[in-house]
């Protein structure tokens, strides 16, 4: 049996940097080469007798030629998560599509593309399967990683939108978390909602049996745990293992929490804050029964140990801001 060559995009990324992990695992076990395909390497990269580094920018389509040479697969990770429509478009969608059509003129026959439950836009969420909630993306990332699915469609690629993305190398849901427990202490709406969510060692472990396990149909596929996550128990696991503070005994309505939010200010915004304590979760149990890939006990359960001591050091090393008191003259965030 020859080997199975695997290109990944944005292979030093947080969801890249797993999901190569997670293939030059198998590739102690199994006949897999893998060429990571990354902007610039970094000063201290990965060496492994499976492992060959590609630098290219996905801004210049001439950078990528000859980078699908070669590869069976191709799993897209790389993308742009801010900035204005044209920067986020620029990898996103022209990015995508010059990657895309690098991989169909070198023969790759397998696609995995990774996009984002965000397209879905504005909840509250409460459980529709994969076409049974029309897209509406509100951000010029969410935007453009939805254009950026139609290449990859074209491209007969399994396409997955997770939702929380939690673990190490995490920069947005728990340093948002962390920020939100100051400038709204309190108990946000009952710790009701509920959201997708998945661990990012478990993303990479759907990813790379896609890639290299039994085909499963092309096309749009939910990619969280099955289980959606109460927000509660996410906060209390966090408050467990020393990773949130403790918040006061508040009760508070939807209604004040966006009050308490509109008068501090912080990077954190009131869509972004709606996505992480209103109800956004997918049904997400097709993708790991087609893949015969177990999706683990799920992020509540996985937040110990390390993930937990990478957690309280990233926050140690970048506090969230210091919330501005009510009444201040602070204007509130502007973020997107």
């Amino acid at each position: 049996m020859r080997n199975r060559r695997v290109l990944v995009t944005g292979a030093t990324g947080f969801i890249g940097s797993a999901v190569l992990r997670e293939l030059l695992r198998r590739s102690d076990t199994s006949r897999i080469t893998v060429r990571a395909l990354t902007r610039a390497l970094p000063p201290r990269a990965a060496s492994h007798p499976a492992l060959e580094w590609w630098e290219a920018d996905l801004t210049r389509a001439d950078a990528l030629h000859d980078a699908a040479e070669g590869a069976d697969t191709l799993i897209h990770t790389a993308s742009r998560v801010s900035g204005d429509e044209d920067t986020c478009a620029a990898v996103n969608v022209r990015g995508t599509e010059a990657v895309m059509a690098e991989a169909q003129r070198s023969g790759v026959d397998r696609v995995v593309h990774l996009s984002t439950a965000a397209v879905y836009g504005p909840g509250p969420h409460r459980g529709p399967a994969v076409g049974e909630l029309a897209p509406r993306p509100v951000s010029a990332a969410s935007r453009t990683r939805l254009l950026g699915e139609r290449a990859a469609l074209e491209a007969d690629a399994v396409v997955l939108r997770p939702g929380l993305v939690l673990g190490a190398g995490d920069r947005w849901v728990v340093p948002a978390l962390a920020e939100l427990s100051g400038r709204v202490p309190g108990h946000w709406d009952g710790g009701r909602a509920r959201s997708s969510a998945v661990m990012v060692e478990d993303l990479a472990r759907l990813t790379a049996e896609l890639a290299l396990g039994p085909r499963v149909p092309t096309g749009v596929h939910h990619a969280s745990h099955p289980d959606p996550v109460r927000l509660r128990d996410l906060l209390t696991a966090l408050i467990r293992h020393n990773v949130l503070p403790e918040p006061p005994p508040r009760e508070l309505s939807w209604e004040e929490c966006l009050t308490e939010l509109r008068t501090s200010e912080g990077t954190v915004s009131e869509r972004q804050f709606s996505l992480l304590a209103r109800d956004h979760w997918y049904r997400s149990d097709e993708i790991w029964e087609r893949a015969a890939c177990p999706p683990g006990p799920g992020p509540v359960a996985r937040l110990t140990g390390e993930t937990a001591e990478w957690y309280r050091a990233h926050l140690r090393d970048h506090p969230p801001r210091r919330p501005v008191p009510p009444g201040s003259s602070a204007s509130p965030s502007s973020a997107g």
